[in-house]
């Protein structure tokens, strides 16, 4: 989107007013979801599904995700970052709005009816989600080459900053009685008015290239060598970090509020509170990341997460109660925090592949895992229980002490 007053604003201003509205659009895309989390279940109550078909319905989120997301550099080039996350944005909003409103739309209709009204929203949620996040990730990067330093880290906790303002919302809401219905209506209007302003203060469309920069890309791509063995390994363990940050961050923030309530007794606004430990958590993690790096090296950081989780969400699950499984949630939020910024960052910087591809293919990774974490513990809790089912977050854990060995030490800035 191009501006009629750009030529007037300096270079200076139109960067730190550029990194402003990439700020909003990771607050904006935070927020949205995780206004509905903490209400998930009153929505699974209305519904009257079992936690297996529960489960099936919220991985409906990927599906749509993996569905998409090969869509998105084509409409960054017709649209741009800006445009795509503002629209992209609108449209989450409405299909949050959606899947809120099913078991009451649907409550007239055969009992199936509500459920899969449930997931197609949902699914639209994840076509819409995964549209924006490669928009705003796309225009955060290019604001960071601008600016000769990284600042993905901070954009990455404000949108976890996001989730905790979402997650207050809706534990307001429940607390004063305010219907899902209105709540996720004046949010998702809020929210997509946010995202419409930082569409005006963004870069102008990056799909704007010229031919001769489209060449030199193709000729660097087309001489570059097979990855070996070894660049494909490592890609494989960065994959499978960030596929445990997907599967540690999506069942602390889809389970927490229903394990909390229904099976340890926590009165609903206080179960919302678990959801909103877990990314108050990542927050403060993604926050304190970059230093940490710089002092320790990533890898002692990614086990240092990796044993924080292992702990925390054993020790909630061996002595079950309220005040330590909201410790364990908060710790699993710390320590997923840095897991797939460090593991994408390293990724991207494997030898013998192709500028985005690293990135690319641990980002399908993780969205598999965001696939699989829902209907595997919703398995599992429909054979043995919910609390049997959580029982992932601690192999994570463990999974991510191992894996952390593949990653470089210490990591260029």
């Amino acid at each position: 989107m191009r501006h009629r007053c750009d030529h007037t604003v300096g270079p200076e201003a139109r960067l730190r007013r550029a990194r402003i509205a990439g700020s909003v659009f990771f607050l904006t895309n935070g927020a949205l979801m995780a206004c509905l989390l903490p209400r998930l279940p009153e929505v699974k109550a209305a519904l009257g599904v079992s936690d297996g078909a529960f489960g099936l319905a919220l991985a409906a989120v990927p599906v749509g995700a993996l569905t998409a997301g090969s869509a998105a550099p084509a409409l960054i080039r017709r649209m741009g970052e800006a445009r795509l996350a503002a629209v992209g944005t609108a449209v989450m909003a409405l299909a949050v709005l959606a899947a809120g409103l099913c078991p009451l739309v649907a409550a007239p209709w055969p009992r199936p009816t509500g459920v899969v009204s449930f997931a197609a929203a949902l699914f639209v949620v994840g076509v819409a989600d995964s549209l924006v996040d490669v928009a705003q990730n796309a225009h955060a990067l290019r604001v960071q080459r601008a600016f000769g330093r990284s600042i993905i880290s901070t954009m990455h906790a404000v949108w976890s900053l996001g989730a905790v303002a979402g997650g207050l919302v809706a534990a307001a809401s429940i607390a004063v009685g305010l219907p899902l219905g209105w709540q996720l209506t004046l949010s998702g209007t809020l929210l997509t008015a946010l995202a419409a302003w930082a569409c005006a203060g963004a870069l102008p469309n990056s799909g704007e290239r010229d031919a001769e920069s489209d060449s030199a890309d193709e000729t660097a791509t087309s001489t570059r060598t097979r990855p070996s063995a070894r660049t494909l390994l490592l890609l494989a363990a960065f994959g499978l970090l960030t596929v445990c940050g997907a599967v540690g961050e999506d069942l602390a923030n889809s389970w927490s509020a229903l394990y909390l309530h229904r099976d340890l007794g926590a009165d609903a606004s206080l179960a919302a509170l678990g959801f909103t430990l877990v990314v108050a958590a990542q927050f403060l993690g993604r926050l304190l990341g970059d230093r940490q790096i710089d002092r320790l090296g990533p890898r002692a950081v990614l086990r240092c997460g990796g044993a924080v989780l292992t702990l925390g969400m054993s020790l909630a699950l061996l002595v079950p109660s309220i005040p330590t499984t909201l410790l364990g949630f908060t710790a699993v939020g710390y320590g997923v925090a840095t897991l797939v910024p460090v593991a994408m960052h390293q990724a991207d910087e494997l030898p013998g592949l192709a500028p985005g591809v690293g990135l690319t293919a641990v980002a399908w990774l993780m969205r598999f895992g965001f696939l699989a974490a829902p209907p595997l513990v919703g398995a599992l809790a429909d054979a043995a229980g919910l609390a049997a089912g959580l029982w992932v977050l601690p192999a994570a854990g463990l999974v991510v002490l191992i894996a952390a060995s593949a990653v470089r030490a210490p990591q260029s800035r």
